[in-house]
């Protein structure tokens, strides 16, 4: 059986009647760029988000670092986060000037440890940039907490997590902002790169539309420097046309994980994802944790089931952050979780078929090795 990590085209067949007539009107009026599509979006995302206001961007770099931009971080300031994400998230950072100050993650979620960040905080310190990695939220209520008291503000880094729930609240409506990856792979994906940024404050959307437009609120009249940052209107008109199925299909990815938990439960050498008390993951990714994991991958490849690695070396540990001084052992719950985790296929369409023999090939690899 040949099992994809993703399967995008299956996804494709069930809106295609609806995306290629919105394509073919794009087309013939000609408004490729903002207009109804993107406004009409921007109020339907806001609207799923529980948020007062959504400002669609190129992509969900684009937004980290708008967002960054709009809270006034910058040149020679500090932004807490952690390793254990796309490197989107650093860069964003690092493009506005300022330094990635990071802290480790709690063994069962993989998201920031809460604890640690006090240690961080100094004079330099502006913005927490917590990860809802894989699609389930950080726990943020102590992240806040801390950001209250030092006056900082706490950034949401969902792109993966595009719906999920800390304590009944939508992901992205918490925080200061709001950042969202729409690439194409996400529970809600364009055809190409898009993202979103969501706030409830007026002012920093009205701040976000002029970054993302070369820094103006009226055409060829420009306040500051920008980007060009723009969501476009055929992307803004698949995201509009998924969205409506984003609810039916997180519930789908959370049937299939619940499977895949169930099947692995009596498992001991594999650790499955465990989700916050406080949390409802949207099952973005299914994350299991084993040891002689490149082994596991190399033989599942071989019976025909795709698989990933995310991340497989901590961003602390990348040549392009050699610069900031981190050693091997200074983040060793990340550090371990690396060398342990792989991400088993998962998507909406997903057979339960197709999850029992995922399963079964994993239980003859173990059943070789004991």
């Amino acid at each position: 059986m040949e099992i994809p990590f993703l399967d995008l085209k299956v996804q494709f067949k069930q809106i295609e009647n609806e995306v290629l007539p919105m394509i073919t009107e794009a087309m013939a009026n000609g408004m490729f760029i903002g207009g109804p599509q993107v406004a009409g979006f921007e109020t339907e995302f806001a609207q799923f988000c529980e948020s007062p206001f959504c400002v669609g961007v190129g992509s969900g770099t684009d937004a980290l670092r708008f967002a960054l931009m709009a809270a006034g971080v910058g040149n020679g300031d500090e932004v807490i986060t952690v390793s254990n994400t796309f490197i989107a998230t650093t860069e964003a950072i690092s493009q506005v000037g300022a330094k990635p100050v990071f802290v480790d993650i709690d063994p069962l979620t993989y998201n920031m440890d809460a604890g640690q960040i006090a240690a961080k905080v100094n004079t330099k310190t502006k913005a927490i940039i917590p990860v809802h990695l894989y699609g389930q939220p950080a726990d943020l209520d102590p992240i806040i907490e801390i950001a209250g008291k030092s006056k900082l503000v706490v950034i949401e880094d969902a792109c993966q997590a595009h719906g999920a729930l800390y304590k009944n609240k939508k992901a992205g409506s918490i925080g200061f902002a709001g950042c969202f990856s729409f690439y194409p792979g996400k529970n809600l994906g364009a055809f190409g790169e898009a993202g979103a940024v969501t706030t409830a404050s007026e002012e920093v959307a009205k701040k976000i539309r002029m970054i993302r437009d070369h820094g103006q609120a009226q055409k060829y009249f420009h306040d500051i420097e920008g980007y060009n940052g723009r969501l476009d209107a055929i992307q803004a008109g698949v995201l509009r046309i998924k969205l409506k199925r984003l609810e039916q299909w997180n519930q789908a990815r959370r049937k299939n994980a619940a499977e895949y938990s169930r099947l692995l439960s009596d498992i001991e050498e594999i650790a499955a994802p465990k989700e916050h008390q406080d949390a409802e993951s949207v099952y973005h990714l299914y994350v299991i944790l084993v040891d002689k994991r490149d082994e596991l991958q190399k033989f599942l490849s071989e019976k025909g089931v795709a698989t990933g690695l995310h991340y497989p070396m901590p961003l602390h540990l990348q040549k392009a952050y050699t610069y900031l001084g981190y050693q091997r052992g200074a983040l060793p719950v990340t550090e371990k979780i690396s060398e342990r985790l792989l991400s088993l296929p998962m998507f909406p369409e997903l057979t339960s078929e197709q999850i029992h023999y995922v399963v079964s090939q994993i239980k003859a690899f173990l059943s070789k090795k004991r």
